[in-house]
């Protein structure tokens, strides 16, 4: 039963993003866009953007990700929990893309990015032991350190615009599968409090410097 829900996101991620790809108005009326958003209050962007990919790669990516880790997590974490947590961060991905490109009305994005990102990071927090393999990495990398790099790559190739890569809504969603699996779950502070607050002190510092900008 629990794996079925993993099998039944991504078919639905599938379906979606197949018809994104053969129908561009379907495409441009779901993407996630700034102005769209901020202006034309077209909110259902937000988690539509969420099931649409650029193409078979970007989704294979995503989906095998949440393959892998998405049952692992809802075993411990539980169908409704997982749900949310997937969800949430899908959200809290775009809620963040839109925060940074605020400025720029025609900043668009799409991709489960945000979402995956929180399953993984909720994974980091529920299994502090585990470690991850990373190609071209010939070892296993813990996982608070691969929690670690990853934030600081994210703002790093945030602020540098590296590639054609949402590293804002990877940060907002990992965070956010940090905060939600917290919120969810209070008592994994206990094991994983060091964690948190190493990939959540450089986030903090982000946002505090944003805000003043």
């Amino acid at each position: 039963m629990m794996n079925n829900v993993v099998y039944i996101i991504i078919a639905i991620t599938a379906v979606v993003s197949y018809k994104g790809f053969n129908d561009r108005l379907f495409f441009e009326k779901y993407m996630l866009r700034v102005g769209s958003v901020l202006k034309g209050k077209e909110y259902v962007r937000v988690v539509s953007s969420g099931f649409l990919h650029a193409d078979w790669t970007h989704l294979f990516f995503n989906m095998f990700t949440l393959y892998f880790f998405g049952p692992e997590v809802m075993a411990h974490a539980g169908i409704a929990n997982f749900i949310i947590i997937y969800l949430g961060s899908m959200v809290s991905g775009s809620l963040m893309a839109i925060y940074f490109n605020r400025k720029d009305w025609s900043y668009s994005a799409i991709g489960a990015s945000g979402a995956v990102s929180g399953v993984i990071f909720s994974s980091i927090i529920l299994f502090p032991g585990m470690s991850l393999y990373i190609l071209p990495i010939p070892f296993p990398i813990p996982g608070w350190l691969f929690g670690i790099g990853y934030v600081l790559y994210s703002i790093y190739g945030m602020k540098k615009q590296l590639g054609n890569i949402g590293h804002g809504a990877h940060l907002g969603g990992g965070v956010a599968g940090i905060l939600i699996t917290i919120l969810l779950m209070p008592s994994v502070v206990s094991e994983s409090w060091m964690t948190i607050l190493l990939v959540l002190v450089p986030f903090v510092i982000l946002m505090l410097v944003e805000k003043n900008k």
